[in-house]
């Protein structure tokens, strides 16, 4: 098992290190271990944690509905804990509705460079 400072889980999972010290007030995360020295030390169960953090934070899911997640046993299979699923389902689909929107507005883009025409017509 791997552990680290919380400058290395900040690098690991993308979360900035005031990030992980806020959520971690927030009750988001766990208090982290801490060293003698009091310096915060990381698991690779928080690592997980804060990677399921990022990609629900990149859903455009709050960090009210992220607790909601967290708080469940999340260690269980997902289709065991029908509220887990039905949420997770509910944010792909809104995911994949967000793919088709930017989808149309690459196409767009690429028509209108490939067109050689104005953004706008003219009145």
């Amino acid at each position: 098992m791997g552990t680290y400072s919380i400058k290395q889980i900040s690098e690991k999972t993308g979360l900035t290190e005031d990030a992980i010290r806020y959520y971690e007030k927030i009750g988001l995360l766990p208090y982290a271990k801490r060293k003698q020295n009091g310096h915060r030390i990381y698991g690779d169960e928080d690592k997980e944690l804060m990677e399921l953090i990022m990609c629900l934070k990149k859903t455009g899911m709050s960090l009210n509905e992220m607790k909601k997640i967290i708080k469940l046993p999340i260690k269980e299979n997902i289709n065991a804990i029908p509220e887990l699923k039905r949420t997770l389902l509910d944010y792909k689909e809104k995911i994949m509705t967000q793919i088709q929107d930017l989808q149309r507005i690459v196409a767009f883009i690429d028509n209108k460079l490939e067109s050689d025409s104005t953004l706008f017509r003219s009145k």
